[in-house]
């Protein structure tokens, strides 16, 4: 692999995620389309775009600030789970299985955040 970022589990994690979600998301009603489909599908999309930004090299500090970003956009697609729960869009066993991937997902985030801040 040439890139850093494909070696990262997390970024190889924010795939299935965006993939989860761009099927949840083909789910919804048509008019969601330019609403909380294009929201949820952004959202899961930066998670896994900004892990690859910030990989690219930079300093510690900007690949912490990236990853930042990519556990922001990570609960926001947890909001928009919520919103798509609400709206019955989205039964309870798939809200569980998707919030569950998300929270793994944020927990390695975040941990390689802080093995970042002592180098």
């Amino acid at each position: 692999m040439a890139f850093k970022f494909e070696n990262l589990k997390i970024w190889q994690l924010s795939l299935e995620l965006c993939d989860e979600i761009d099927a949840l998301a083909n789910s919804f009603p048509k008019h969601e389309l330019y609403s909380l489909s294009s929201q949820i599908r952004r959202a899961a999309n930066s998670v896994s775009l900004n892990i690859v930004e910030g990989s690219t090299g930079l300093t510690n500090a900007e690949f912490r600030r990236f990853l930042v970003i990519a556990n922001r956009s990570a609960l926001e697609v947890v909001g928009c789970l919520y919103l798509a729960k609400r709206r019955n869009y989205l039964a309870d066993e798939k809200f569980s299985l998707l919030y569950n991937q998300i929270e793994i997902l944020v927990k390695m985030i975040q941990a390689l955040i802080n093995t970042l801040k002592d180098k």
